[in-house]
């Protein structure tokens, strides 16, 4: 029997029976582990090193040096920080000699095969310290290359943020990289000073001689008659008194000026400006729109605040990391005709139709803008880890997670739980439009990678049925268009086999041509709620069809439970049983009967599925009250995900009358619960005992050497919420009935 912990640490040990406080402790130990964090804002040269769509960081340096003498060498280098050990797998694609060194240790030198093969891949593993980490790429031109592709496999997945080097450029995002040179360099302290160095590292960070001349406006966009753009900032006013603030400056076109919103200030015609206003104490949004004039003299304007005489501080809008000294944020050049509502200029989750093409908020730098990163940890000016957290984050074990917050503050009556869940939405979808125009910009996108990066269920439908479900929450107009493009891409793009099931192409990978259980989850949930949501019954119709598609492979009747994957290239079923794989089949099923009308055709067949699975998986129970990994091999380990799962999926059979005998079920839903709570989940909340996230194999082996557990996975805790919930609602609904449930017996 598995053993996660002892018993006075168990939640049983603390709250026995109580449901809702166990509940009320899952749910608030999530929400104070991951606190509300926004994303992170740093600065960003498109002029770097960028992304392709795969996410591995272009170093194509023949491109960037085209006269680069032969044999010469450039460097690359960029920080990496870990909040605690951790391993990752990156990729390298040559395009010439590369030598990479990792915390100045070398990891690879390329052979002649990786450096001449134009689809060579190399994969190492590297292990992540706690703090920082160094990468240092050294490069060789020859004529058949120069440079390479770097960055982690699956990238949409395994995001790898890099870090500029050197203090002169703390804080801000990206890679800096080096003029080709004759003579080998040995690596600098990348903590360090650049100006140390006698390496020319590009991206230029500064303007030219000729450039620093010129006004912030002409040097950023040029001189363009007619046409306008917006600075933003942040006016501290800490005067007490109540005194009115001094605008004064000067502008060389018309001006108007907004301060929270209201406009305070309008210049016609080129020239000086004073006016005195009342201001708030504290932090005001200031914005200013500068028309470029047809004079032919420079555009530009110039802006002081000022109380009693004493001048007041500007100050960015935003906090941007590596933007140190910068007082203001720029937009446009918009068109004439073109005009914005000033409450949508001053915030960061949006880009901005400019007459021509979209625009987004940039600095006073060369090619600079800011640009919101998701990461893991938060990081402060002393570049120290400050906290963790997965708030903000689009994937599909957080889509179970927000599910189970939501109907957890709905059981409990706490609107503050589903709050969060509906922010935490909110958080993603708000940043839709722009992730899209960040994947145009630099060629992958540094917040919602897998909801842009659009190619597999996983990267959709258990987030997108979340939001959907999240969507009674708050009424969110971001929600819908994006549940539009999901059901665009499942109804009408994903990959079918001849006869409409759902399957993954994946070519090229290992998952290639193969059918997974999970994906039943990733999709029949999304579109039970998209069907609720817009009336569109076809979308519950393929719910349902691919519930007897899906059987078709997968279903293996000798023991009535769900192999893992269908493998097209041996034309079978792995024939092994995992645990979780077998949860999300029957959790998806009770989603679906659900919402099926009583009369819909494929209902009978499905409810007869229904009971046959529970059979199945109700034979299979340990007598812990949990189920092994492998369902139908004992000596894998007992793992809680699925055993959450099942109990979900019995309480919801036994409460909406499903079952032809409804007892058995009852008893099972219930040792199962009291199985977690004495095994799985300790008196703090922390859930143990769930898988981590599974590829696929003939042999129970893998699942039970290779997929270990791990403490807090997302994987399991929104399940534990959610298999809490409906064991709760099935208690109350049978005593509601009077129906007495059978004797409970524990070993």
């Amino acid at each position: 029997m598995t053993t996660y912990f002892s018993e006075p640490q168990s939640m049983y040990y603390r709250f026995g029976e109580d449901q809702d406080q166990v509940l009320k402790v899952l749910a608030e130990r999530y929400i104070g582990a991951n606190a509300q964090a926004d994303f992170v804002y740093r600065v960003f040269q498109k002029s770097g090193i960028l992304q392709n769509e795969k996410g591995l960081y272009d170093l194509n340096l023949s491109e960037r040096f085209p006269d680069a003498p032969k044999d010469h060498l450039s460097y690359a280098a960029a920080l990496v920080w870990g909040d605690e050990d951790r391993n990752l797998d990156v990729l390298v694609r040559c395009y010439g000699p590369v030598r990479f060194y990792f915390n100045e240790q070398l990891v690879y030198r390329s052979t002649v095969i990786d450096e001449i093969s134009p689809d060579a891949t190399v994969k190492l593993s590297i292990d992540i310290k706690p703090g920082w980490n160094t990468i240092w790429l050294e490069m060789k031109n020859t004529p058949a290359g120069f440079g390479c592709q770097f960055g982690s496999d699956e990238g949409k997945v395994r995001i790898l943020n890099v870090f500029a080097p050197f203090q002169e450029r703390q804080g801000q995002a990206g890679w800096v990289f080096s003029q080709p040179n004759r003579a080998a360099s040995k690596q600098p302290d990348l903590l360090g000073k650049e100006a140390d160095y006698s390496l020319k590292w590009l991206p230029e960070t500064g303007w030219s001689e000729e450039d620093i001349t010129k006004s912030a406006l002409e040097r950023i966009y040029g001189h363009l008659p007619g046409r306008h753009a917006y600075a933003w900032t942040h006016l501290n006013n800490n005067d007490s008194t109540g005194s009115l603030i001094r605008l004064s400056g000067q502008s060389s076109g018309s001006l108007s000026i907004w301060i929270s919103g209201k406009p305070v200030a309008q210049l016609k015609e080129a020239g000086p400006f004073e006016v005195d206003v009342p201001v708030s104490f504290g932090r005001s949004d200031l914005l200013v729109r500068s028309e470029c004039n047809d004079t032919g003299g420079p555009w530009h304007f110039n802006l002081n605040a000022t109380v009693l005489g004493k001048r007041l501080q500007l100050e960015l809008p935003q906090r941007v990391h590596g933007a140190a000294g910068e007082s203001w944020l720029y937009v446009g050049p918009f068109e004439s005709e073109v005009e914005l509502d000033v409450q949508d200029l001053i915030r960061t989750d949006r880009v901005y139709q400019t007459g021509i093409e979209q625009a987004y908020w940039r600095l006073d730098r060369p090619d600079a803008w800011i640009r919101p990163y998701y990461e893991n940890a938060m990081l402060s000016n002393k570049w120290t880890v400050g906290s963790v957290t997965n708030y903000g984050r689009w994937d599909y074990p957080l889509g179970v997670t927000v599910y189970g917050l939501l109907r957890t503050g709905r059981y409990l009556q706490r609107p503050d739980i589903t709050r969060y869940a509906a922010e935490h939405v909110q958080a993603c979808t708000r940043m839709y439009e722009y992730s899209l125009w960040d994947r145009e910009q630099y060629g992958f996108p540094a917040v919602n990678q897998q909801l842009v990066m659009l190619k597999m269920l996983d990267n959709c439908g258990s987030f997108g049925s979340a939001m959907l479900e999240a969507y009674s929450e708050c009424h969110e107009p971001t929600f819908l268009p994006i549940a539009e493009r999901i059901a665009d891409f499942m109804l009408s793009r994903l990959e079918r086999k001849e006869d409409g099931a759902f399957y993954r192409t994946c070519i090229g990978e290992y998952a290639e041509n193969t059918m997974w259980a999970d994906d039943l989850y990733m999709s029949t949930p999304f579109l039970v709620r998209y069907a609720r949501v817009t009336g569109n019954p076809s979308a519950l119709d393929e719910a349902a069809r691919q519930f007897s598609l899906y059987r078709k492979y997968l279903f293996m009747p000798e023991f009535k439970i769900m192999s893992h994957v269908y493998d097209f290239k041996y034309r079978q079923a792995t024939q092994i049983p995992w645990g979780r794989g077998n949860g999300w089949t029957l959790f998806s099923l009770t989603e679906v009967l659900e919402a099926l009308p009583a009369e819909h055709p494929e209902r009978p067949a499905l409810i007869d599925f229904f009971n046959e699975l529970c059979e199945g998986y109700a034979a299979l129970q340990g007598e812990s009250g949990l189920w092994h990994q492998v369902l139908n091999d004992p000596q894998t380990y007992e793992e809680a995900s699925c055993t959450a799962m099942f109990a979900y999926g019995f309480a919801r059979g036994v409460r909406f009358g499903w079952f032809k005998d409804p007892a058995v079920y009852v008893t099972a839903a219930q040792r199962a619960w009291k199985g977690l709570i004495c095994k799985a989940i300790d008196r703090q909340g922390n859930v143990h005992g769930v898988c981590s996230g599974s590829r696929y194999a003939f042999t129970a082996e893998y699942y039970d050497q290779d997929l270990r557990t791990v403490t807090n996975d997302n994987h399991g805790i929104g399940i534990m919420m959610l298999a809490g919930t409906e064991v709760a609602k099935m208690k109350k609904h049978l005593a509601e009935h009077r129906v007495s449930s059978p004797a409970v017996t524990h070993s």
